[in-house]
């Protein structure tokens, strides 16, 4: 998590990163396929190189290389699971990731316009073109999904905390989910996975 600084009036938010082994390559991987580069490649003390850019639909995402810290086990509470873009139209920005970062895409056929990006056969992230859902006045976004013991319980939490409800609890193909927002606003999803 980082401060924003007084003087910068940006939208809070979680920001998605994506794995890179040349953070300076993927950059200009990034400009040949359309998207912007709007910070670095530049290095991050120890932990590795990064960037933030944006693909051609203006969704904002990150760029990282060699992560050195340990990571928290997959999977676990807490920690992020999953990421999901949220476009209008995902045809256009599909070739781009597949492109840039060398995904493999696969409808997920118990999601109507929803396309799993697959890195060496995994599953790592999937675009979901919504059409019209998406709000007036909101671009293309990513979302982070963490992982939780219990959704029900967690939305209890962060509204006693201040937050707000986005979507209630539901139960879906993929887990029991819910999306909420910070009492900054930041948005974000919890989902207990399905077991299988």
């Amino acid at each position: 998590m980082s401060e924003l600084p007084p003087e910068r009036h940006l939208p809070v938010a979680w920001m998605t990163y994506l794995a890179s082994d040349d953070a300076d390559e993927t950059a200009e991987m990034i400009r040949a396929c359309g998207g912007t580069v709007a910070v670095g490649p530049l290095d991050a003390d120890e932990a590795g190189r990064m960037l933030i850019a944006a693909d051609p639909e203006g969704a904002v995402f990150g760029v990282w290389q060699e992560c050195t810290y340990a990571a928290a086990e997959p999977g676990a509470p807490g920690t992020p699971v999953w990421h999901e873009l949220l476009t209008r139209e995902g045809t256009g920005v599909l070739k781009f990731y597949r492109m840039v970062f060398g995904y493999q895409a696969e409808a997920a056929p118990e999601e109507r316009g929803c396309r799993t990006l697959h890195l060496d056969g995994r599953p790592v992230c999937a675009i979901q073109s919504v059409g019209g859902a998406l709000p007036r006045g909101r671009g293309p976004y990513w979302m982070t999904h963490f992982a939780v013991d219990d959704v029900d319980e967690t939305v209890r939490r962060v509204t006693a905390l201040g937050g707000q409800v986005v979507r209630p609890p539901s139960r879906g193909a993929s887990g029991h989910r819910a999306t909420v927002r910070d009492p900054e606003g930041a948005a974000f999803t919890v989902v207990r996975r399905t077991e299988g």
